[in-house]
């Protein structure tokens, strides 16, 4: 029998029958250990966001026919050094990408079309044109990171007619006809990019990786977009070309995050921040819904987990 631990009813009510050899119990391991007769019965067990750590990952160890963590985000960086010996665990790859692209476009067009300054001027209640605010059509638009929410976005981007070049680890062309460019290539393609998004994961190659000789390298006014994970960008060298006027940014993810009160990137000149909320879905969401689905037949058929990320080697 296959047991599928969810971590609320709602999620439980969504999911629904999985057929005669599956079942699905409630037990979320951030609130306490697995139910004593669930113990050796749990196959697959879902954790919920914002979660982890040892005490989490500790728990879900204790159930020694586990074979799938499924955790809720496209980056798993933070469950990585957790992962119990002998389990698999799974990222959520595909169940965010509508919603990260959307926020990533949001940000663009909020700050091409200078919304900012036209809210604050609102509040104000004065009258404050900018007729020639820049568009987003015919940019010039660089997604670092182009895997299936670059995918997502690029499709977007191209609606509303920019134009698109991926970059990823090696070159290729997308399946979407996109021209993919090697990470290798950025120092070329960073002075004639308008508009950078970052949709990375947090890798020893992308930390850090928007220093300051990536920015000198933009465009005066270029605009910044992160809607991957803070880290990648060095934040003293995004705030001196904030500040400097030179270069804009909109920022759902930072470093550190999140960010202290009165963080000067809340102030910064030509800058965005909202509070990492571009990516984040309910449980209960048909697309996280169809993926625990996809699990339970890799589980029954015998096959490695959907978006299987890596092994744990860590003991309890």
């Amino acid at each position: 029998m296959i047991t599928v631990a969810v971590p609320h009813q709602r999620i439980a009510d969504a999911l629904g029958e999985l057929g005669d050899d599956a079942r699905v119990i409630v037990w979320d391991p951030t609130s306490g250990p697995v139910p004593e007769d669930e113990r050796e019965r749990v196959t697959i067990a879902c954790i919920p966001h914002l979660s982890g750590g040892k005490a989490v990952y500790d728990r879900i160890a204790e159930c020694p026919d586990l074979r799938v963590i499924q955790i809720p985000s496209a980056g798993y960086e933070h469950a990585a050094p957790f992962v119990p010996a002998g389990k698999k665990l799974a990222n959520a790859r595909g169940v965010h990408d509508s919603r990260t692209a959307e926020m990533a476009l949001a940000l663009a067009l909020a700050s091409q079309r200078r919304l900012p300054q036209f809210w604050d001027a609102q509040s104000r209640g004065t009258w404050d044109a900018d007729v020639y605010a820049p568009s987003l059509a015919d940019r010039r638009c660089l997604v670092i990171g182009y895997g299936s929410i670059g995918a997502a976005l690029g499709a977007r981007l191209r609606a509303c007619e920019a134009q698109v070049t991926g970059v990823a680890r090696s070159a290729r062309t997308a399946p979407d006809g996109t021209d993919v460019r090697a990470i290798d290539d950025l120092p070329a393609l960073l002075p004639d990019a308008e508009i950078v998004f970052l949709v990375t994961p947090l890798t020893e190659q992308t930390e850090g990786l928007v220093d300051a000789d990536f920015l000198a390298a933009l465009p005066d006014d270029a605009l910044v977009v992160n809607v991957g994970r803070g880290k990648v960008v060095n934040t003293e060298a995004l705030l001196g070309e904030l500040q400097a006027g030179r270069l804009r940014a909109a920022l759902d993810v930072t470093d550190p995050e999140p960010l202290p009160d009165g963080h000067p990137l809340f102030s910064a000149p030509g800058c965005i921040v909202v509070p990492h909320v571009a990516g984040f879905a309910l449980l209960t969401d048909k697309r996280y819904i169809a993926l625990v689905r996809k699990q339970v037949e890799a589980v029954r058929h015998g096959d490695d987990p959907v978006n299987f990320v890596m092994m744990g080697a860590f003991p309890a």
